[in-house]
């Protein structure tokens, strides 16, 4: 304990005044604009990014970028870093047909650069990204190699408020320790990595932890270098700050400290939070800031949020009610105030149109979430308003910012979900997504809205939307989607052939005009529940399919390109394996075995063809994983909360994040329903539940080799199976 703790101390002094440079230091308007050139040169090389000049014109209220070709050279001028870049990449999208993605980069800059000579002014001073589960279902064990890739992402496409999770949990452990907790009723409060977006909301406890010692200074080194980077490139970090969730240990601090029990997700054991009457909470709270700002800087934003999904202890009589909502505002506010008056409590707007009572009514009523907000003033509050797509093609029901009076004067984020748990089938409404802001950009009584964004559960999915939504942050008015898809076709693929505008076509009247809140093949639950799969399914679809493999002559120099067929055929198998499954169920024995067997067969075909995605791979995220161990046994830890995460996850959110990936499914998937069929045939007991449970503790193996041709294969399959 003392020599971890030492090791995070000396790392801190180390980094703490490394950090105080960068924070206290004001950068000159070339530290900036050389910063920018950093970007373009790690994204699209140094010759490339040699051929733009940049011009940092200072800071506006609201970022703007200018872009004039002058002596064959890409001049951009702007308002922040950020914007810079996200010059830099309008001139290379839609005038040089190039992209930069997560599935990797196309870049395509002419010796004779096109003309151009257009400003850009944001509708928004935050372009918001990422959600506090992100970093559950992508980013828990990203090293600093793939968060540097992250940012300049986030960068060129102009996105400068990125929710973190800020090392939340090694400051925590010092505020904990300071109190005088005992190391082990330190560590018993904290869950798995994984895990840790529930902890930090307080829905779980220390499910599937503690991690090791040693990760706290990991976290600690990390959040330095991610901070730094977002301070060069003027973006707004949004971190954690002091819920009310505290250790069970704290009643032997404090045992007439009034600690209400709060649970979640089918888990039997209660998560513990502090009493609003407590001055605990503010103490605390208030330790939280100073630690984390003794650390790191002064902070800007901090983000708390005490009842994500969970039930809210009220009294029943609404004036008291009412009263004990403002004073849960005011409590969790306060420390953050007294730490910091100039910093802004942020808080996630999910729960309000999501959280209902039995009878499906809504509990967060204009009334109560009015009381709530009642004692903050309106510029220390930034409400996240998460889910418009839910709201309209989910819920059905009104948008929150007009249910709520345009947020009764608070600062709001206007944001979508475009993903649940990571989940890879193509889905949403690309229609929607194209057209829906400009309503609330023309609301009349919008209030205080600051910004727009978006927060996924999972990226490194469905990339076309999120190419789309990152442009809302520099337009005004609905984009035209015929026009946007060909720009976005021959930036991504090199060209826009007739067989791809149709298949453009299809895919936005099928997987892509349609909203499944979880899309999950049947294929992915197991063998024993009874589920049926919510992948879109449609003759479309599969025509979409086929139209644009018979792009393939024209557009196969393209990589990005066969990644995108790759998931496109492996979607349309899976369904085709749910089909099978689904005509097993109801067949009789001779016939039964037969169809799984197929299923099983076509499952095995799109593990093998996924093997040659850069994303879409097991082995991926679990060397991830594995790097944050020092031991063989710290390795394996974190190897099985990975794994754990992404199939049984715990409580009752089995299944939830149901990846489509190689080695998911040919060592998880595929053995789990060939043992339960060879059960079935045999009249053997399957243990289902302990065979998963060896499968999570397990070192991955996977020994499946990539097609030699995966464009071969899969028009070969699809040719077979029309």
């Amino acid at each position: 304990m003392l020599k971890a703790i030492s090791h995070i101390t000396t790392v801190s002094i180390l980094l703490t005044f490394f950090t105080s440079v960068c924070s206290f230091g004001q950068m000159s308007n070339r530290d900036i604009e050389n910063n920018t050139q950093k970007v373009l040169s790690r994204t699209i090389g140094e010759n490339n990014a040699s051929r733009f000049s940049f011009h940092y014109t200072g800071k506006a209220e609201k970022d703007y970028f200018s872009i004039k070709v002058k002596d064959n050279k890409i001049h951009v001028s702007g308002s922040s870093a950020t914007a810079l870049c996200r010059g830099a990449y309008d001139y290379l999208r839609n005038d040089c047909h190039s992209i930069i993605s997560w599935s990797g980069n196309r870049i395509n800059i002419p010796k004779q650069l096109p003309p151009a000579d257009i400003t850009v002014k944001s509708p928004f001073k935050y372009r918001y990204y990422l959600n506090t589960v992100t970093h559950g279902y992508t980013t828990p064990y990203w090293d600093w190699a793939r968060w540097e890739k992250e940012f300049d992402w986030m960068a060129v496409h102009g996105m400068n408020m990125p929710l973190i999770a800020g090392a939340h949990e090694a400051i925590l452990y010092r505020v904990f320790e300071k109190l005088g907790l005992k190391k082990e009723e330190i560590l018993d409060y904290f869950s798995g990595p994984a895990h840790f977006p529930w902890n930090r909301m307080g829905n779980i406890g220390g499910w599937d932890g503690p991690p090791p010692e040693s990760f706290f200074p990991k976290q600690i080194e990390l959040t330095h270098k991610m901070l730094n980077r977002m301070k060069e490139l003027q973006m707004h970090p949004i971190v954690h700050a002091f819920a009310g969730f505290v250790p069970k240990g704290i009643s032997r601090l404090y045992p007439g400290e009034k600690v209400r029990e709060l649970g979640w997700g089918g888990f039997d054991e209660k998560v513990h939070i502090l009493s609003p009457e407590s001055e605990l909470f503010v103490k605390i709270g208030k330790m939280y800031i100073e630690e984390w700002e003794k650390e790191f800087g002064k902070g800007e934003f901090y983000l708390a949020d005490s009842f994500n999904e969970m039930d809210v202890p009220l009294s029943d009589d609404p004036a008291v009610a009412k009263k004990e909502l403002a004073a849960y505002g005011e409590i969790v506010y306060d420390p953050i105030r007294k730490a910091n008056p100039d910093a802004v409590w942020v808080m996630q707007g999910w729960t309000f149109p999501y959280h209902r009572d039995k009878n499906g009514k809504l509990f967060w009523t204009p009334e109560r979430l009015k009381a709530m907000m009642s004692k903050i003033p309106d510029d220390k509050l930034l409400i996240l308003d998460m889910a418009n797509e839910y709201n309209a093609l989910f819920w059905k029901i009104n948008y929150s910012w007009k249910m709520y009076d345009g947020f009764f004067g608070k600062q709001w984020i206007y944001s979508f979900i475009p993903n649940m748990g990571g989940k890879i089938p193509w889905n949403g409404v690309l229609d929607f997504y194209a057209k829906a802001p400009a309503e609330v950009l023309n609301y009349k009584n919008k209030g205080n809205l600051v910004g727009f964004g978006f927060a996924p559960e999972g990226i490194e999915n469905n990339e076309v939307i999120y190419e789309l939504l990152t442009d809302w942050g520099w337009i005004k008015t609905p984009v035209n989607l015929d026009r946007w898809l060909k720009m976005y076709s021959k930036a991504r693929y090199g060209g826009y052939p007739e067989k791809m505008k149709e298949a453009w076509e299809l895919l936005r009247q099928s997987c892509y005009g349609t909203f499944t809140d979880h899309p999950r093949f049947r294929y992915q639950f197991r063998p024993t529940e009874k589920h049926t799969g919510t992948v879109h399914k449609s003759e479309k679809f599969e025509k979409a399919v086929k139209l644009f493999l018979e792009c393939s002559d024209e557009l196969n120099g393209s990589k990005l390109y066969v990644f995108d067929a790759i998931e496109l055929v492996s979607q349309l198998a899976g369904l085709q394996v749910d089909s099978l499954l689904s005509d097993a169920e109801k067949a009789k024995s001779s016939k039964k075995y037969e169809l799984y067997e197929q299923a099983i067969s076509k499952m095995r075909f799109i593990d093998r063809l996924l093997i040659s995605h850069p994303n879409l791979r097991l082995e991926t995220w679990i060397n991830m994983a594995r790097a944050f161990g020092d031991t063989s046994e710290e390795k394996q830890y974190y190897e099985s909360n990975a794994k754990r995460l992404i199939t049984t996850w715990g409580g009752g959110v089995n299944e939830y994040s149901a990846r489509t990936w190689s080695g998911l499914i040919g060592t998880y998937y595929v053995p789990r329903w060939q043992h339960w069929v060879n059960s079935q045939k045999t009249n053997n007991d399957f243990d289902i539940l302990k065979w998963e449970e060896e499968w999570i503790q397990s070192e991955y193996e996977n020994s499946v080799k990539p097609f030699d041709d995966p464009l071969k294969e899969m028009r070969k399959y699809v040719m077979n199976t029309q």
